[in-house]
């Protein structure tokens, strides 16, 4: 988990740690000083050694974007087409299948849930379970 407080904060106490261990002070005393653990110090000092820019800030990315509307317009006019349009052997879009044609089509991957989510929340489609038909059944005969 990321520590708290901004890169530029995270990166001053990096250097700080690494600075008081060059001068001679215990690991211990430094991470008791500083809040983190001991193996955090270490591996800072030997990064700092390879490269005094390894301990530069760098900001957290934030959470992945949602797909946005044109995305989500884009993806259910391929469902639309139905899942036989893209290789599939029936008619069935499950949550798996539609997660592997974002992943194909989109190069973005999600879980199967999170998918599952996105056709319910966003795209406003319904689970549904095709009806089983016995084999046997005469749709001729049934009609007359």
């Amino acid at each position: 988990m990321r520590p708290v407080g901004t890169a530029q904060e995270l990166e001053r106490r990096r250097r700080h740690a690494v600075e008081l261990m060059r001068r001679g002070e215990s690991p211990t005393v430094v991470a008791r000083i500083l809040g983190v653990g001991r193996t955090s110090l270490y591996r800072w000092l030997a990064l700092a050694e390879k490269s005094p820019e390894a301990l530069a800030a760098r900001p957290h990315p934030g959470p992945r974007p949602r797909p946005t509307d044109e995305r989500l317009r884009e993806l259910e006019l391929l469902l639309l087409e139905g899942a036989r349009a893209h290789g599939r052997p029936d008619a069935l879009w499950s949550a798996g299948r539609v997660a592997e044609l974002v992943r194909r089509r989109f190069g973005v991957e999600h879980h199967v849930e999170h998918v599952r989510k996105i056709l319910r929340r966003r795209l406003r489609w319904s689970s549904q379970r095709p009806q089983k038909k016995a084999r046997q059944r005469d749709e001729e005969r049934i009609a007359h």
